[in-house]
């Protein structure tokens, strides 16, 4: 499995933390994020607690390129969302985990497009979701 992806949203939907945790606690995932999350300003690695145990990912925050070259998967999806999350996280399940919690809450809850690069294919806050769980049954 890929260990990076990209969510796009449009400016207005990037959720701050508690809107974003209220999303995260619905999936019933265990993942609490960091105090240290805050939209267009955290960058780099950010802690998460997973069912008690320390996880994270790496995140940063960037405005989406209208110019750029992009596969015709991405494009024809992408409509008018202008910030791009990515996210990168090491072969840690815990990590995995916590990424893919995180997309799931943002396509589930703000609308975000959420991109796998490697497979080039669009992933839906329920696919993202079983991912999740997925890993979840591995610890």
């Amino acid at each position: 499995m890929a260990r990076a992806q990209t969510a796009y949203l449009s400016r207005s939907e990037v959720p701050a933390r508690p809107a974003l945790q209220k999303a995260l606690d619905a999936l019933k995932l265990k993942l609490v994020l960091d105090d240290g999350y805050v939209p267009f300003e955290s960058s780099g690695y950010l802690p998460c607690t997973l069912d008690g145990e320390d996880a994270g990912f790496t995140l940063r925050f960037s405005d989406v390129d209208a110019g750029a070259a992009r596969s015709a998967t991405l494009a024809e999806a992408l409509g008018g969302r202008d910030v791009a999350l990515d996210f990168k996280w090491s072969g840690d399940v815990r990590e995995q985990v916590s990424a893919m919690g995180v997309c799931a809450a943002l396509a589930g809850s703000f609308g975000a497009l959420v991109h796998d690069p490697d497979k080039d294919v669009i992933l839906d806050a329920a696919k993202l979701l079983a991912r999740a769980r997925a890993g979840l049954e591995e610890l």
